[in-house]
């Protein structure tokens, strides 16, 4: 699956100590992080991410782009909700390409365990044309 991650600043290293205790999962997938999310996450896991853009640089429209391109699969983005900076138009506008596209999309760390213990079981498995066919062969014969 292809994953992609994003955070506010005041979220990051929750999301970075997220995917430390997640990193076996993760390490699974293609992923692909905002430039400052991406670059604390491979530092500290190893994981090799794709790094796009700043965030406020066009890092949030390239994530958006590759929701809408149905390059994006699962999405963990950190908010803080506290501050304006939770309200910007390009972020409720990743959010809605999210639900418009059916993304499944982690704004808190609970929602974020819940979603990779999903990934770990393979719940995510519909996402993949190649692996559902598998399983409905596996269930046929």
């Amino acid at each position: 699956m292809n994953i992609a991650f994003m955070a506010h600043d005041k979220r990051k290293e929750l999301l970075v100590q997220f995917c430390v205790e997640n990193c076996s999962i993760l390490s699974q997938h293609k992923l692909c992080a905002t430039a400052a999310t991406g670059k604390l996450i491979a530092d500290a896991t190893g994981l090799d991410i794709n790094r796009l853009m700043s965030g406020t640089h066009g890092g949030n429209e390239q994530i958006a782009a590759r929701i809408s391109n149905k390059e994006i699969d699962l999405l963990f983005f950190f908010r803080y909700p506290v501050y304006s900076e939770s309200e910007k138009p390009e972020e409720l506008a990743l959010l809605r390409l999210c639900d418009l596209y059916n993304i499944p999309v982690a704004t808190n760390i609970k929602t974020a365990e819940i979603l990779v213990k999903s990934l770990e079981r393979g719940d995510f498995d519909w996402r993949d044309p190649a692996l559902t066919t598998r399983r409905r062969k596996s269930l046929i014969y």
